[in-house]
């Protein structure tokens, strides 16, 4: 994916524009090679977070810490051939642009909408290519149907145009009784608890759906997307994006009150997501091994133990 500049009537630091320079020459040598720079693949590279890349890239904010950006820009000169970056310089320029660098700030945790952030660019560098392959096992589908109007919107702008996009979604079957979210203490209110899940569900089910069916009346582009229903509860999300990359997170459950008609109740649930890590098939032998079986055992349940599932 394209760096973005940002728009904006005043030059942007000199350190952005040095970095945005930088990533076009490591992209074009890579090309040379027949390989492919995006986010993710610099993420993997520097542990500098996907979200975080794009917001450098496209100017929405300066780096936090100088041994951060070092790690990107040592990256991106292996990639393109050039000599290793120098430390004063580079310090220079975040100085210059109003930033103390004399000692590093706390990395903040990763919060939902950063890691919604990533997904979304992640999913924005997929539709670059002409075939789109997405598939995803998760809770209810929020995270995937928040993210997924960030390569629509890019689709609309004509940063990407694909000519297919095609969408497979595991999610827990409304028959089973859910692991999480529940009641600490089960009663009545458990009934009520998946009710509520299941609205949601279906709600962000029919917002993907739309969302995407849309993109063939609007550009063209040969869309599907198909749900299947799953007899347990994944215990974490995972999305394979174009057989080549995969995104990976644990649920965590926490206890936290929910008010159900009046009446609070505490219940389990799943934190917001958190990006755990990207593996991709350009990095590691593991990274490719963990990308390879994740997709076979992606089919596999698909092929098997799932069934149909509606959003109605």
């Amino acid at each position: 994916m394209t760096p973005v500049p940002a728009s904006s009537s005043s030059q942007p630091p000199e350190v952005l524009t040095e970095l945005n320079s930088l990533w076009h020459q490591a992209q074009t040598r890579l090309a040379e090679a027949g390989s492919r720079l995006t986010l993710a693949r610099a993420s993997r590279a520097t542990g500098v977070p996907l979200a975080t890349l794009s917001d450098w890239l496209r100017g929405n904010h300066l780096p936090r810490e100088t041994a951060d950006l070092l790690k990107v820009v040592t990256q991106l000169c292996t990639w393109a051939a050039k000599a290793p970056p120098s430390t004063p310089h580079w310090r220079g320029l975040l100085d210059a642009a109003g930033r103390d660098t004399s000692r590093p700030a706390p990395r903040p945790t990763p919060a939902h909408g950063s890691a919604i952030a990533a997904l979304g660019e992640l999913l924005t560098a997929a539709f670059a290519e002409d075939e789109v392959t997405i598939d995803a096992v998760c809770l209810s589908g929020q995270a995937l149907s928040i993210a997924m109007a960030r390569p629509i919107h890019a689709v609309h702008t004509g940063q990407v145009n694909p000519q297919t996009v095609t969408v497979r979604v595991l999610l827990p079957s409304r028959d089973i009784d859910l692991a999480f979210p529940s009641p600490v203490s089960w009663d009545e209110s458990g009934d009520t608890i998946q009710r509520r899940w299941l609205a949601q569900r279906n709600a962000y089910g029919q917002t993907l759906r739309a969302a995407l069916l849309s993109l063939r009346d609007t550009h063209g582009i040969e869309a599907h997307i198909t749900f299947r229903a799953l007899p347990f509860t994944p215990m974490a999300k995972l999305y394979l994006v174009n057989h080549t990359e995969a995104l990976f997170s644990y649920y965590t459950l926490h206890r936290r009150p929910l008010d159900i008609d009046g009446r609070q109740i505490d219940i389990y649930d799943a934190n917001p997501m958190r990006l755990v890590r990207l593996f991709g098939t350009d990095s590691t032998s593991d990274d490719t091994a963990f990308v390879i079986q994740s997709q076979q055992w992606f089919d596999s349940l698909w092929e098997s133990v799932t069934t149909d599932l509606t959003t109605d």
